[in-house]
């Protein structure tokens, strides 16, 4: 239940309060690039505090990091909360982030930790499931809250996820066998680029990351597909993004059903197949109607999230040690990739409906899927 916990902490931090991001830009009377700024900023530093967070689980331990980042991730949404001006909200959010990192970078660490084998397949689709879903169905709970309280609130709602999650932290037991306690933090911090030398673990790395480009340019584009595009209303278009949130979420436990019979490999190589093919179903036929659109893009959800699981249990079982410095480094990646499928969904000329087929199909890669075995062996 904390490694869920851990695992939702950050997508619900940054999508949670985006259908406020309107009434808050008016209420500070403020530009949107400045709101924005509380969004961006927030993922710039939550990729950089993850790279700390995890090197330091690995010198100090991860109870003692996990309760710091809870700690500061608690009082900082308290104090975005009470903010009085965007400035501060900026600066809160930074703080914000530099805790919420903490949770990411350890969770994935903590499974390896813990669990051996089959097990921690099985634990890391929990926890790949919460990564997956959150990111979808946050800004929906977001909406639902401000129908009860302010923007204010929700962020004290942030708060209180915290608090419960610290009081799991205090809690927790230390996992680790063997701290780098004897080692200096340039040496601790020097592990992320021994970690990377590692080839093997670095393509598997790209090639797992690379999928949360078409991803997050759905996410960050769906509105406006469905609702300017196609011409449903908000409420219509929840019901579609909710399908979608579905699939995420039910992706990694189809792995684990089917993997004891289909095999890891066999499973990984069809998801690629799968979301190429439903990217050439959006660029040919997803402009026509947007219950296609939605079932093209429905399964490349769902093999997007099913692969998740192994590929994680793959980069980790290339690192015997340094199972934070890994780990950090699997989530900065994931968050870098999905910064680019943002960046690209609202930048490029192309219509968005085929923008994501693209995406979709150019993510794969083709025969990229094939080589794994390669690497593994």
């Amino acid at each position: 239940m904390l490694l869920a916990m851990l695992s939702a902490f950050v997508p619900l931090s940054t999508d949670l309060y985006l259908p406020a991001l309107p009434g808050m830009t008016c209420s500070f009377g403020v530009s949107v690039f400045e709101m924005n700024l509380t969004l961006t900023l927030f993922f710039v530093f939550y990729a950089i505090t993850t790279l700390i967070w995890g090197p330091l689980s690995d010198k100090y331990g991860r109870r003692p990091v996990l309760i710091a980042g809870m700690t500061g991730y608690t009082a900082a949404s308290a104090l975005c909360g009470a903010a009085s001006s965007v400035g501060q909200l900026i600066v809160f959010r930074i703080l914000q982030a530099a805790g919420g990192g903490a949770a990411s970078a350890l969770a994935t660490a903590i499974v390896k930790d813990v669990y051996k084998g089959k097990k921690q397949e099985s634990i890391l689709a929990v926890v790949q499931s919460m990564v997956s879903v959150c990111p979808a169905v946050a800004p929906v709970i977001g909406a639902m809250l401000l129908k009860i309280t302010s923007w204010r609130g929700v962020f004290y709602t942030q708060a209180i996820f915290g608090a419960i999650a610290l009081a799991g932290s205090i809690a927790f037991k230390e996992t680790i066998a063997e701290k780098n306690s004897g080692a200096s933090l340039m040496r601790v911090f020097g592990r992320l680029g021994v970690v990377l030398k590692n080839v093997p673990f670095t393509k598997m790395l790209l090639i797992f990351a690379g999928m949360n480009v078409p991803l997050m340019a759905f996410i960050s584009s769906s509105a406006y597909i469905y609702q300017n595009g196609f011409g449903l209303d908000s409420q219509k278009y929840s019901y579609f993004f909710a399908l979608n949130a579905a699939g995420l979420l039910f992706g990694p436990f189809l792995y684990v059903r089917l993997s004891p019979r289909l095999g890891r490999m066999s499973l990984i190589n069809a998801s690629f197949v799968l979301t190429i093919l439903s990217g050439v179903l959006i660029c040919a036929f997803g402009g026509l109607s947007h219950w296609i659109f939605a079932g093209a893009v429905l399964l490349a959800s769902m093999m997007n999230s099913c692969q998740r699981p192994p590929g994680v249990y793959l980069m980790l079982q290339q690192q015997k040690t340094d199972a934070g410095s890994a780990s950090s480094l699997i989530t900065a990646s994931s968050i870098a990739m999905g910064s680019v499928g943002m960046l690209l969904a609202s930048a490029t000329s192309l219509d968005p409906v085929f923008a994501v087929g693209a995406l979709n199909g150019m993510a794969c890669g083709g025969e990229v899927g094939f080589k794994l075995q390669e690497l593994i062996n």
